[in-house]
């Protein structure tokens, strides 16, 4: 007979992200974390990182031994919602490129300069130096 587990959204989930409430999502269950922050052998701030987004490659990259992923089981109070349209970390960070882009486009339009006064002047030097010679 199948357990019934209680479902979160990963909005849900992102929303606990202080030390004080701390959740992290690693391979579709959601964990709560917060009495075990002090405990963590790589310190808290390494799962306050975490929070707010899908943890799973984070957790396998860290290379947890086998108790601790046992450990991490006793912490275990849900499962991720994916029954939701989009996380919403992909829209912010999607958002976030096009925002760059534009940035970095308006920058190099305000300040051409800058690069070519240093060609001009690496111009100039290599010009006086093969003169010398």
């Amino acid at each position: 007979m199948p357990t019934l587990t209680k479902l979160y959204t990963m909005q849900e989930a992102s929303e606990h992200n202080t030390k004080d409430d701390c959740w992290v999502v690693i391979d579709g269950k959601v964990y709560d974390m917060t009495s075990y922050l002090d405990e963590h052998p790589g310190g808290d701030d390494v799962v306050l990182v975490a929070t707010g987004r899908d943890a799973t490659d984070d957790f396998e990259d860290a290379g947890h031994s086998e108790s601790a992923k046992e450990l991490m089981q006793t912490f275990c109070i849900g499962e991720l919602d994916t029954s939701s349209s989009a996380i919403p970390e992909l829209e912010i960070s999607s958002k976030k490129q096009t925002d760059y882009a534009q940035k970095l486009m308006d920058f190099t339009k305000q300040y051409w300069v800058v690069p070519v006064a240093v060609v001009g002047v690496s111009v100039v030097v290599g010009f006086l130096y093969l003169r010398k010679k």
